[in-house]
């Protein structure tokens, strides 16, 4: 895929999803930034990228903090100029029965995963709608579509972060930018890893056992790879993917034909 003279951001860019995601498109021809809180895992990112010949910037930011979002935004078209192509990948996870589920983990879960994502988003849609081309990715979950024991604060977050792309996608539909999400299971990151040991935590399951009792619920018996999401997101990126608008893309190895 040519995506020669596209920019794009991706927040949560740092590790998992994220720096894959970053890699696919510098790999196919995009100037990247990677964003998020973590200033040494973005400037790794970068570095590396740039040490392969891409042009990659590390640029710091608190999605849920509205002028740290501004701030980001100056800094991104200082460097690169207009942005093509935006990736809402940062978010967090936590779990917790509802009742004793704390008000200031239930917001801040939302304001990273759900807010977070309309700040970003309204950054640089401007831009996007001015140029008439564009593409806002949200990497949201299957948790978006669907409930879970003990998830609350998450699931209602990945609700949000699915009816705000499926509302942008409606509200932008004749102006040249899309808006999509992506749904995955449980993928193979750090995130996953905290749900095997809280579940470890909470149990008398060893790790293997609760990680075994995650993936019962996946058909095909596995974590989802990082870089399958990526590539899912480099679909979304690529002129064909035009038509495809409002969706919520599912990547969970067939758990929902169960």
């Amino acid at each position: 895929m040519d995506l020669q003279g596209r920019a794009a951001v991706i927040t949560g860019g740092g590790r998992g999803i994220g720096s894959h995601i970053a890699r696919i498109l510098a790999e196919n021809g995009a100037t990247v930034v990677v964003s998020a809180r973590s200033v040494d895992e973005i400037e790794s990112v970068a570095k590396s990228l740039q040490s392969e010949g891409y042009e990659a910037h590390a640029i710091p930011c608190d999605v849920a903090n509205e002028t740290s979002v501004e701030m980001m935004a100056q800094e991104v078209s200082r460097r690169i100029g207009n942005v093509d192509i935006l990736v809402n990948n940062a978010g967090i996870a936590r779990s917790n029965p509802v009742k004793v589920l704390q008000l200031e983990e239930w917001e801040r879960i939302l304001a990273i995963n759900a807010t977070g994502t309309f700040l970003c988003t309204r950054a640089f849609l401007g831009n996007m709608i001015d140029k008439r081309w564009g593409r806002v990715i949200n990497v949201a979950s299957i948790a978006g579509l669907q409930g879970g024991q003990y998830m609350a604060a998450y699931s209602a977050s990945k609700h949000a972060q699915v009816g705000f792309t499926r509302a942008l996608a409606a509200e932008v539909a004749d102006q040249g930018v899309t808006a999509n999400a992506i749904c995955p299971g449980y993928v193979d990151t750090a995130m996953a890893d905290y749900a095997v040991n809280r579940i470890v935590g909470k149990t008398d399951l060893s790790y293997e056992e609760a990680l075994q009792s995650i993936l019962a619920a996946n058909p095909q018996k596995r974590l989802i790879r990082p870089e399958e999401v990526a590539h899912i997101a480099l679909m979304l990126c690529s002129v064909d993917a035009e038509g495809i608008n409002g969706q919520a893309i599912v990547i969970d190895g067939g758990l929902g034909i169960r």
